[in-house]
């Protein structure tokens, strides 16, 4: 039997990013919304579960509602050369009829009757976007054009 798709709506749908700097806890937020007629359970689960604080990492959506989850990045030494391979899974499972227990949904549920979302994790420091392959004087402020001149914008 095939894979159940999703049926959540995950904003962002494919990846998380971080903006820096990296020295303080950096928040990063997904929204779940359910479009279903149905109430859906849902966990957070990550590769990296000790460089993040997930908020809430679980509970419960009712029909045609919308949970925003805090995704809490960990301070850490930032390197521009080291490629992010931190994902996050989004597992749900429709709600039972007649279920109060939150763990024994979990517990009973059958693989076959669970959903699941990936996402990748992406850092991002400031300076970088200014730094991305841009004609000379575009990452300039147009407030201040006498400042901007071809050559002339590096700090």
């Amino acid at each position: 039997m095939a894979k159940l798709e999703q049926v959540l709506i995950l904003e962002p749908p494919i990846e998380l990013k971080f903006k820096g700097p990296f020295t303080d806890v950096v928040t990063t937020n997904l929204k779940l919304k359910n479009p279903s007629e149905k109430r859906v359970c849902f966990k957070v689960k990550t590769t990296a579960p000790r460089r993040y604080c997930v908020r809430p990492n679980s509970g419960i959506i009712d029909p045609g509602s919308m949970v925003t989850v805090s995704v809490m990045l960990q301070p850490f030494d930032y390197d521009p050369n080291e490629k992010s391979k931190h994902k996050f899974m989004v597992q749900t499972v429709y709600v039972p009829a007649g279920a109060a227990d939150m763990d024994a949904v979990w517990k009973d549920a059958k693989a076959e009757d669970l959903m699941d979302s990936k996402l990748r994790c992406v850092f991002e420091l400031p300076f970088e976007n200014e730094k991305s392959v841009q004609s000379p004087g575009s990452a300039c402020d147009s407030n201040l054009p006498a400042m901007c001149r071809p050559g002339q914008n590096e700090i």
